[in-house]
């Protein structure tokens, strides 16, 4: 994937971070909230959290996306900064961040209870109540 094709260390991130190339940059909040459960979870997160103001719309919209896996794959995030971030990004101007900002708003509802200001529940209330009944049938 871009620049970690091969894989990465910390390292790799942090030098990608420092290079400041947008067409790089892009990757870093998807690799790291992958993979934020081999790494240092709040690591990644201060990374995305970090990344999503970036001028670059499609490096804002997967910092997002990144900060979604980690509530996904970890089950915890600093919620006082991703909850108001998550709110304001359903805003923005460029509809590819809000749609990343609506499924990170999925994903905390969905993985960690939490609902974001703004994001239409609605759609995740239905994938868990659909969740609960596969389970429910599976284990009969």
């Amino acid at each position: 994937m871009g620049p970690f094709a091969q894989g990465w260390t910390e390292a790799d991130v942090e030098a990608v971070l420092v290079r400041g190339d947008p067409a790089d940059l892009l990757y870093v909040p998807i690799v790291v909230g992958m993979n934020a459960h081999d790494c240092e979870p709040a690591w990644a997160e201060r990374i995305c959290f970090e990344l999503a103001d970036h001028p670059d719309f499609n490096v804002r919209g997967n910092a997002l996306l990144g900060l979604g896996h980690i509530a996904r794959t970890c089950h915890q995030l600093d919620l006082s900064r991703a909850v108001p971030l998550i709110a304001h990004a359903l805003a923005d101007p460029h509809e590819y961040v809000r749609g990343h900002a609506n499924d990170a708003a999925c994903d905390l509802q969905m993985y960690m209870g939490v609902l974001v200001p703004g994001h239409d529940a609605s759609h995740t209330d239905d994938l868990i109540e659909t969740m609960n009944v596969l389970r429910r049938q599976s284990e009969a």
